[in-house]
């Protein structure tokens, strides 16, 4: 039996979340105990959980404040949390999941089927490698990075690594440094979302490409820009201007 360990200040949420997954009739015992950062510390170390489910504001500090005390993070974590820009972002760039209050019941069950399902597919490390991501990306002034799953490892890339990403239908290829290439299943419309305000622009329906890279632009065959990597990618004609400008701003 799984056991899901449910932490939020709030006694009706932990109650609601908990009462939710029991009527999915899933084999899994839910704890909702902690109600914040010290007591879901205890609850933790107490459980062994398999998943956390974990509200991000606290009276005495954050969710993130939890999971820096947890040595062994032998568990998944879905953070809980109001709709807070940088903490979901954080949280994205790390490959984590979340849920937005109020929780929805289908939205709920999504998340808990990716964890169950991750439990066994993702080693002990390899967690552990996106809670390390997470610490460094929700310190401001800290160079972000972003968590990469394929289906034999789980890779933790800085932002001033890619060159480019390049879209191979529900696949995104992750062009880096010294000729490194991964490929993750997921759009490049996730990644344009995440990144557009990272100095990454999308060029072309399939190429999003990081403008610090940019070596020239070059006006043959319809215009094409070079990248410092020597690969070519197509401009699209309705992103010229903003290419341009992005250019200048840089």
């Amino acid at each position: 039996m799984r056991k899901v360990l449910i932490i939020d200040d709030e006694n009706r949420t932990r109650s609601l979340i908990a009462k939710m997954i029991d009527s999915f009739g899933y084999d899994i015992q839910t704890i909702p105990e902690g109600e914040n950062v010290q007591s879901g510390i205890k609850a933790i170390q107490k459980y062994n959980p398999d998943i956390v489910f974990l509200d991000i504001q606290m009276p005495d500090g954050t969710g993130f404040d939890v999971i820096r005390s947890i040595e062994d993070k032998n568990f998944q974590v879905i953070f809980i949390t109001a709709h807070e820009e940088f903490a979901i972002k954080a949280i994205k760039f790390s490959a984590l999941d979340y849920l937005l209050k109020p929780v929805d019941s289908s939205e709920l069950r999504s998340a808990l089927d990716k964890a169950i399902e991750a439990i066994e597919a993702i080693e002990e490390s390899k967690s552990n490698t996106q809670y390390d991501a997470l610490n460094s990306n929700i310190q401001p002034n800290e160079k972000r990075r972003l968590v990469l799953k394929t289906q034999e490892s789980v890779h933790v890339v800085e932002l001033d690594q890619i060159i480019r990403c390049e879209a191979d239908r529900n696949y995104t290829s992750f062009f880096l440094k010294e000729n490194k290439k991964i490929l993750v299943s997921k759009t490049l419309k996730e990644y344009e979302t995440l990144l557009s305000s990272h100095n990454f622009l999308r060029v072309q329906q399939s190429h999003l490409i990081n403008i610090t890279y940019v070596d020239r632009y070059d006006k043959k065959n319809g215009g094409a820009v070079v990248m410092k990597d020597g690969s070519e990618v197509p401009l699209s004609p309705a992103k010229r201007d903003t290419f341009f400008k992005r250019l200048e701003n840089l």
